[in-house]
């Protein structure tokens, strides 16, 4: 069994396009490398600009997984559950599964608030989390940044 924690965060006060740039500096912060998956590869096409370009002061090393050296890349986006470059941390966007998650330290799953079948997938995959004897918490957004609710 994966000793992988499951964090769930619940998006209401900002997109995916805000948020997943901030949580993946924090996780770089930590010197852990990060897997993003989604479900399209022409999602992580678009993410993949968003995040040369995100805000100025900024740079994000990440590449696709489609592209050489992607097992060097700090941060991989990819819609496969490979880890080829061994991150500590995974990221689930837009639907994307869990899959299997040894290896992994963390396991984010970001869901927008405000889409009803995101909550309801959100809501299925913490019962299989929970079923799996991981550890999963929950992560609301407030007024003051993100707070951990359960």
């Amino acid at each position: 069994m994966s000793g992988c924690e499951v964090w769930f965060y619940h998006l209401e006060r900002t997109g995916l396009d805000q948020a997943l740039p901030e949580l993946l500096e924090k996780t770089r912060g930590r010197g852990w490398k990060a897997v993003v998956r989604a479900t399209e590869a022409e999602r992580l096409e678009a993410l993949d600009s968003w995040l040369w370009t995100y805000r100025d002061d900024s740079f994000l090393p990440h590449g696709l997984v489609s592209e050489p050296g992607a097992a060097r890349q700090p941060v991989l986006l990819t819609t496969g559950e490979d880890n080829p470059a061994a991150a500590e941390a995974l990221f689930l966007i837009d639907g994307a599964e869990t899959g299997e998650l040894d290896g992994y330290t963390r396991c984010v799953i970001l869901f927008d608030g405000g889409d009803a079948e995101a909550l309801a997938k959100a809501r299925r995959q913490w019962t299989q989390i929970k079923a799996r004897g991981l550890s999963a918490s929950y992560w609301k957004q407030t007024g003051r940044g993100w707070e951990k609710q359960a």
